[in-house]
């Protein structure tokens, strides 16, 4: 195979100190820039808007109340906010492959880049399989055919999308997020609708559940203490509905005028998401009572979406079915977005030698075809949903990857915070960076606090009397352990130190990106602010 002149790179020749610059010449050769702009905002959209927001919104009304669940995804939409500013502004300076973990790497300790970088492939390679067994259960809902043959189907699907140019990966992307942004407006007018009164035979029903049973939930506790109890539950809640929204600059180098595209997508995609998460939190507060039962199902098909629920009550027969379909397609979306976050961090941790050389060898479409194998590989885990007894270790094996996300958060803003510190040391004005606002500072900070203390609170039902529970507590905190294994463990075999503010190569970074022929500001028309999706 390696005789075939598509596949470019002879791995042993490649030198990891063999670099142009911040980003390197093999990535810059090898990888193929087949994102525009309008997959970018989309891709960063798609991440965010999925199975988090049409299947768990139930779990949150029925934890925290309408009120209780609207400002906790408030409050971490704001935390969304900080982390995709401090992305956007670093990524502009530095657009690598790998994004964040290459950026650690230079910013704050190489061994947290092979900690954080690791911890991100193996969330990214048992992501697939855990996507492909939740897609099997949404189909399911339609047949009961074997699930051993849904689950092939769906592993062929992904492998055309691991082994396809990148240019497919967009369009495919592209394409499912209009139909999840038009299924979140059509549920969102149809809960509006139901809600006033407009379906025959059924009253309107206003603010009636904010009265009864009341705008927020007693949670474990009773009283005040319960009730912020069920707020802060729902903000857990809340954190991995949002999974997802920081892996769009995973693929910076095969994206065209990176240092433009990305600030505007991190700009832009708070907006959207948040709106779209408020409007359907606060619509789904308005339709079912957080009391209701039915809230509480765990079937993993549309049976369990509020929106269904609702509408089944005013008689709308064939919303869950449509549902249940975008929710599919929202399913493969994740697996595909698994698929290029675990593929691109991967041949990132190989450009900097912390994974074998043979990973960076790509196709003549710039697709790094041996770690798509790999991450191929693992999706054939997905098979192990067929038995029982194998399906509680694959559970457990999902498990360890419930806190990666903020993990990789508080990472960025971590990145962030120590860029600005650098720039200050070394006298650069914040002028010179390709895209910069005077406060995300403080809103990086705001975020790295805040990932820290969700992240040791993620799993404090289990600390409260007679609520032990074995897989919470998994979920919740083993993921610490482990980064923190990893990034001692290659501390102490490879003696790297914390990089210090005046060795940053930020001047290298600032002149590469001034003398880059594709940094020029997008060219926009006068209907171009009307388009509120990628325009």
């Amino acid at each position: 195979m390696s005789a075939d002149p598509a596949f470019k790179t002879d791995a042993k020749a490649l030198s990891v100190d063999q670099e142009r610059g911040i980003v390197e010449e093999h990535e810059a050769k090898n990888l193929s820039k087949g994102l525009v702009q309008r997959h970018v905002q989309m891709i960063a959209l798609a991440g965010a808007i999925g199975t988090g927001l049409f299947l768990g919104l139930g779990s949150s009304i029925q934890t925290g109340g309408p009120l209780g669940s609207l400002l906790g995804y408030l409050l971490v939409g704001v935390v969304v906010c900080a982390v995709q500013l401090g992305l956007g502004e670093v990524s502009a300076l530095m657009p690598v492959t790998g994004s964040f973990v290459r950026h650690v790497e230079v910013l704050v300790d190489p061994a947290l880049s092979f900690a954080v970088g690791w911890n991100l492939v193996y969330q990214a390679f048992i992501g697939v399989p855990s996507e492909i067994s939740a897609a099997v259960v949404l189909i399911q809902y339609w047949t009961d055919l074997n699930s051993a043959i849904w689950v092939t189907v769906l592993i062929v699907f992904s492998a055309i999308v691991a082994f396809t140019f990148i240019r497919v990966y967009g369009e495919i992307e592209f394409s499912l997020t209009i139909l999840k942004i038009l299924l979140v407006l059509g549920i969102v007018l149809m809960g509006l609708v139901i809600d006033l009164g407009g379906v025959s035979g059924q009253p309107r029903l206003g603010f009636h559940y904010w009265k009864t049973p009341g705008p927020m939930v007693e949670y474990i506790a009773t009283g005040s203490w319960g009730r912020f109890l069920g707020f802060w539950a729902v903000m857990n809640n809340a954190v991995y509905s949002f999974y997802g929204i920081e892996s769009l600059s995973i693929m910076a180098a095969e994206i065209r005028n990176p240092r433009q595209n990305i600030p505007k997508a991190c700009k832009r995609v708070f907006f959207r998401v948040t709106l779209f998460y408020l409007l359907a939190v606060f619509i789904v507060g308005l339709l079912v009572p957080s009391d209701d039962p039915r809230l509480s199902g765990d079937s993993g098909t549309a049976a369990q979406s509020p929106f269904v629920i609702a509408a089944v009550d005013a008689g709308i027969k064939v919303v869950p079915s449509i549902i249940n379909a975008v929710v599919l397609s929202s399913a493969w979306s994740a697996s595909n977005q698994s698929i290029l976050t675990g593929t691109r961090t991967l041949y990132a941790l190989a450009l900097k030698g912390h994974a074998p050389k043979m990973f960076l060898r790509t196709t003549s479409h710039g697709v790094p075809w041996v770690c798509a194998i790999a991450q191929m590989t693992f999706a054939c885990l997905a098979y192990l949903t067929c038995s029982n007894s194998a399906l509680t270790v694959f559970n457990w094996m999902v498990d360890l990857t419930a806190a990666g996300v903020l993990v990789s958060w508080g990472t960025i803003a971590l990145n962030h915070i120590q860029m600005l510190r650098g720039m200050k040391a070394q006298q650069i004005s914040t002028k010179e960076l390709p895209w910069h606002n005077w406060w995300s500072v403080y809103l990086s900070w705001f975020a790295l606090v805040m990932c820290v203390i969700f992240l040791l609170t993620g799993g404090f039902t289990v600390f409260t009397k007679g609520n032990w529970d074995s897989a919470t507590f998994v979920s919740a905190y083993l993921d610490i352990p482990i980064v923190l294994f990893l990034y001692l463990g290659y501390k102490f075999f490879v003696k790297t130190k914390l990089v210090s503010v005046h060795d940053m190569p930020l001047r290298e970074a600032l002149d590469e990106a001034h003398n880059d022929p594709e940094n020029v500001p997008i060219k926009t028309n006068k209907w171009s602010r009307f388009n509120i999706l990628w325009g």
